[in-house]
C-alpha cells in the first residue's frame, strides 16, 4: 500500500485529534491543538497560582537564570565588590577572591550595609573604587536609569566589571518597593542603554527563557516544577530575563 492510501485510510478511521497529533509527529513538527481543543488544566484561571514569584514553592524561575549567569561569570567576582541589599552573591560566587565586600542599601537600618544611598545619588561613593559591581533585579526600579549607569561607570575601577540582570517578561510586584517598578527591558533596549556609557565591544547582552518558562514564571511556579531541558531551552522572542556584562576600559 502506498503512503497516500495509508494517509487517507488513517484520516477516515482515526478521530481527528489523534490523526492530527500523529501527523505532526510523523512530519517532525510540534503538535498544535485545533481551536477549542486546547486543555489549560490548572492554568485556566484569572489569578496566578502564586504571587510570590515562586518563592513559596521553591526557587523562582528568574533566579535560576540569574544564578546561572553569575556562576558563568564567577571569575569576575573578585577584589573589592559592591552588591545591593546584601552580599549573598558576592560570598557565593566570589569566595576567597574577595578582598573587600561592600553592600549598598537605600535606607539606614540594614545590618549588612556599608554604604547607605541611592544609585542615582552616589556622591558618597568614591570614584574608581570597585573591581566588580553585582546589580541583580535593581536597575528597573530606578526611573533615572541613565544617571544610575553613569554613577556605576564612575565607581568602577578601570577594567572593573558590572554584572547586571533586569526583568523582561515579569509580574509587576506589589510590595514595599513595588511602586518603584518603572521598567521592563529587552535585549535591544539594554544594549543601547549600556552602550551609552561603555564601549560597544565591552558590553555583552544575553536573554534567557522561553514561552513555557515565561508562563511558569508569570503563574508563580518554581524551578522545581520544570525540567532542566525546559528551563535551558532558549527562545529570544520570550525574554524572561536579560543579563548584561559591561567592562570599564583600562587606562590607556
Amino acid at each position: 500500500m502506498n503512503k497516500t492510501y495509508l494517509k487517507q485510510l488513517a484520516k477516515q478511521t482515526l478521530p481527528s485529534a489523534i490523526y492530527n497529533r500523529l501527523g505532526s509527529q510523523l512530519s517532525g513538527k510540534e503538535y498544535c491543538p485545533p481551536v477549542g481543543k486546547l486543555s489549560f488544566g490548572n492554568l485556566r484561571r484569572l489569578t496566578p497560582i502564586s504571587r510570590e514569584f515562586g518563592y513559596d514553592r521553591g526557587l523562582p524561575v528568574d533566579r535560576y537564570y540569574i544564578e546561572n549567569f553569575l556562576a558563568c561569570q564567577a571569575q569576575d567576582v573578585q577584589g573589592r565588590v559592591l552588591e545591593i541589599g546584601d552580599a549573598t552573591y558576592t560570598r557565593r560566587f566570589g569566595g576567597d577572591r574577595i578582598t573587600k565586600s561592600d553592600v549598598l542599601h537605600v535606607v539606614e537600618g540594614n545590618p549588612e550595609a556599608t554604604i547607605v544611598g541611592d544609585l542615582t545619588t552616589t556622591d558618597n561613593i568614591p570614584s574608581e573604587a570597585f573591581d566588580c559591581v553585582i546589580l541583580t533585579q535593581t536597575l528597573h526600579l530606578l526611573y533615572d536609569m541613565k544617571t544610575a549607569l553613569a554613577n556605576l561607570y564612575r565607581i568602577l575601577k578601570p577594567g572593573g566589571i558590572l554584572l547586571v540582570t533586569v526583568p523582561g517578561i515579569s509580574q509587576v510586584v506589589k510590595c514595599d518597593w513595588g511602586s518603584d517598578w518603572c521598567w521592563a527591558l529587552t535585549a535591544q533596549s539594554a544594549r543601547l542603554l549600556f552602550e551609552e556609557f561603555f564601549p560597544k565591544n565591552n558590553v555583552q547582552v544575553e536573554t534567557h527563557g522561553n514561552v513555557l518558562a515565561a508562563i511558569a514564571f508569570l503563574q508563580g511556579l518554581a524551578v522545581e516544577e520544570l525540567s532542566q531541558e525546559e528551563l535551558d531551552y532558549q527562545d529570544d522572542e520570550y525574554q524572561v530575563l536579560i543579563t548584561v556584562r559591561a567592562v570599564k576600559p583600562e587606562v590607556a
